[in-house]
């Protein structure tokens, strides 16, 4: 029985990434924002209850639906491993020379036996809306059936931009709904751009890779 092969991107619903916002196959958008945290161990019962309620209140008052997202990738300790072996090289103290020397040998055992685990916290923005419809038949019926082909695909393409940037500007509007939000419970959080959104899907969807991820700025 013959098997119909089907490339990864078949499963992937992405089908471009524009202007750091992510266009999915069905004509949806999602904006990817990077947000910051709060350790409310360090923070009193008060404080605790006080910033729980917030959050609260601004989920209650979202009125679109959102998804946050936790991203756990192992720490990748060789970038800092190899500035303390630049400064080994710089030494030349004796003495100090030697207790770099065992320091890098205690963080590179020691990472070897503990995985040591970084955090990023993310949250999704939705939009859908009902797509302009970009076919043949439709468009001929606008500009007339006998047009040139070439007139066709112009009114095809600006049809699409038109609904690409009235849904982008309603997402926009979202999106700084999140961000004020946010920012009244103490979070900060910033919008991915293309390059920070095509490495973040890549870095998920390849988890052996454990470079840096991306920092919120």
């Amino acid at each position: 029985m013959a098997i119909n092969a089907k490339a990864a991107q078949d499963f992937v619903p992405i089908k471009e990434v524009r202007n750091g916002i992510v266009i999915l196959k069905d004509g949806g958008l999602r904006a990817i924002l990077i947000a910051s945290s709060i350790n409310l161990s360090l923070k009193s019962s008060d404080e605790q209850m006080a910033v729980i309620s917030q959050f609260q209140n601004f989920l209650n008052g979202l009125d679109f639906p959102t998804q946050i997202v936790i991203q756990s990738r192992r720490l990748d300790i060789r970038p800092y491993l190899i500035m303390l072996e630049a400064r080994l090289r710089e030494q030349t103290e004796p003495l100090l020379k030697i207790q770099t020397k065992e320091y890098i040998d205690f963080i590179r055992s020691f990472t070897d036996e503990v995985n040591i685990m970084t955090k990023t916290f993310f949250v999704v923005v939705p939009y859908s809306s009902s797509v302009i419809s970009s076919k043949n038949g439709l468009i001929e019926g606008f500009i007339g059936g006998g047009a040139p082909k070439k007139q066709i695909e112009d009114t095809k393409k600006a049809i699409d931009l038109a609904s690409f940037e009235e849904k982008r500007s309603q997402l926009e509007q979202r999106t700084n709904v999140i961000v004020g939000g946010l920012s009244g419970i103490g979070i900060r959080s910033s919008q991915l751009k293309t390059d920070e959104v095509v490495e973040l899907f890549y870095k998920t969807f390849n988890p052996g890779d454990i470079s840096q991820g991306i920092k919120l700025q």
